[in-house]
């Protein structure tokens, strides 16, 4: 059996069980308490009866509460149905213990030695009649209400999963294309300096590229290949830069593997070289990348150079801005960001922890 059919099937099994139980205990236990020898038109009654009950839930919840109660400005008409559908039946019913001259012989169970005089108005076992269509109309109205809301629920939930699914593969379409644009002017600029450098970064770029290709389209990736791809990075930009950089790395070399969303460090890695790398002053760029206890720690830091080379023509790229909003829609409270951008040692920094565990 199949999870689909077990999903279908045990709702129905539960079914079953509540009507079975509500009729043993209603329609069959409680009359056999009374102690009186019954004529077996009246379990016929009764027969009809339980069948009424649960016609009238089904009716509820399948047509007449969605029909009617949940449309706008049709209340009225669900309960003027719920009344005259009451009625109808209190009158069906009426008829089946006339047809099953049930009345009279009740009377003589009760009371043999009685005349029977026909009652013609609403008497205690009718009161007991309307009270359990009622019954079954409140009960069957609050399980129709319960399964639109959790309908809802789940729709909803659905939606605002497509639309975070949609919105994280917008991000990513627009952070890779905005890294291979920076990477692409780096190495088009090593072209004219040093020509064996510039194949070398080649080759580091189509490793790079291998895993943006197969690894970004994935919603995880294992943290040694990330780590990896940052390595890579490294070591093209190492090609790029003058002696006046100095770059401090202190990347964990054996690292417990788990997975991380991919492409997410790399921006705020690739900041420090966009915005910390000056032709013409000193530069220092650290970079600190640690995992503790499931805890993933990246700490950068760089010179703020106002004559910085910006390698993509502009001061502020989006792959910053699309990262924390990655950040924000994958891990939630499972990350925190602080970046201190005004300091008396002109540096910017950036304090980034994800919780992997």
């Amino acid at each position: 059996m199949t999870p689909l059919q077990k999903s279908k099937l045990i709702p129905s099994l539960l079914h079953v069980s509540a009507w079975l139980i509500l009729g043993l205990m209603i329609f069959l236990l409680n009359p056999l308490s009374w102690k009186v020898a019954l004529p077996y038109q009246f379990w016929i009654r009764q027969g009809f009866l339980f069948l009424i009950l649960v016609f009238v839930f089904y009716l509820n919840v399948h047509i007449l509460v969605p029909r009617f109660l949940f449309k706008k400005g049709k209340t009225l008409h669900f309960l003027g149905i719920a009344l005259g559908l009451t009625f109808l039946l209190m009158v069906l019913l009426h008829q089946i213990e006339i047809w099953l001259s049930l009345p009279e012989l009740m009377h003589r169970a009760f009371r043999p030695n009685a005349p029977y005089v026909p009652n013609h108005h609403l008497s205690s076992r009718d009161m007991f009649i309307v009270l359990f269509i009622f019954l079954s109309l409140g009960i069957s109205t609050s399980v129709a209400t319960v399964q639109k809301w959790q309908s809802d629920e789940s729709l909803r939930r659905q939606l605002e999963a497509d639309r975070i699914s949609s919105e994280l593969s917008y991000l990513k379409a627009q952070i890779n294309p905005h890294f291979f644009f920076n990477t692409l002017n780096n190495i088009y600029a090593l072209t004219s300096i040093d020509l064996e450098k510039a194949r070398m970064a080649l080759h580091k770029l189509s490793r790079m590229m291998r895993y943006v290709l197969y690894e970004t389209e994935k919603d995880r990736t294992l943290l040694s290949r990330e780590i990896d791809f940052i390595k890579d990075f490294l070591i093209l930009m190492k090609l790029r830069i003058s002696e006046k950089v100095q770059v401090e790395l202190d990347i964990e070399e054996k690292i417990t593997d788990t997975y991380v969303a991919p492409m997410v460090l790399l921006p705020f890695i690739e900041n420090c070289f966009k915005h910390g790398i000056s032709a013409r002053q000193k530069s220092h760029i650290m970079i600190s990348l640690r995992l503790t206890n499931g805890l993933l720690h990246l700490r950068t830091v760089n010179t703020i150079n106002n004559g910085a080379e910006h390698l993509d023509g502009q001061r502020s790229g989006i792959g910053l801005n699309n990262t924390k909003r990655r950040l924000d829609l994958i891990y939630g409270n499972r990350f925190s960001l602080d970046i201190d951008a005004h300091n008396p040692e002109n540096e910017y920094r950036v304090d980034l922890k994800i919780d992997l565990g």
